[in-house]
């Protein structure tokens, strides 16, 4: 190898380490296209999310023994999921902008706070 050719080895090796370092970081917050929302104790996890006009979310009913519910009731669009049995699911898409509270009609002190923009 030419001498010149070894100094710019290592300047070659941390640039492709950079590169592979910055790919990573990028690729890491690109955003889920699912966001999936947890029903589990009672509670649904998390309990405020933001979304994009047109965009869902998923429920999970993740309890063992508790049928959970999914509903909004808003001027601008309803939404009923009907019973959510353990380990099913139900995928809301939000068509406006606004703030929406998802209920579970069986557990009425369940509460998700959606924030649609």
């Amino acid at each position: 190898m030419q001498p010149h050719n070894r100094r710019l080895l290592p300047v070659m090796i941390l640039g492709i380490i950079g590169a592979i370092t910055i790919t990573g970081v990028a690729t890491a917050t690109l955003p889920s296209d699912d966001l999936i929302i947890s029903q589990k104790g009672k509670r649904f996890g998390p309990g405020d999310v933001a979304l994009h006009v047109g965009e869902h979310i998923t429920v999970v009913n993740d309890d063992d023994n508790f049928v959970h519910q999914a509903n909004v009731e808003a001027e601008t669009f309803a939404f009923d999921s009907g019973d959510i049995e353990p380990g099913a699911k139900a995928v809301i898409t939000f068509p406006t902008e606004g703030d929406f509270t998802v209920l579970c009609g069986i557990h009425p002190k369940m509460k998700l706070a959606v924030h649609v923009q």
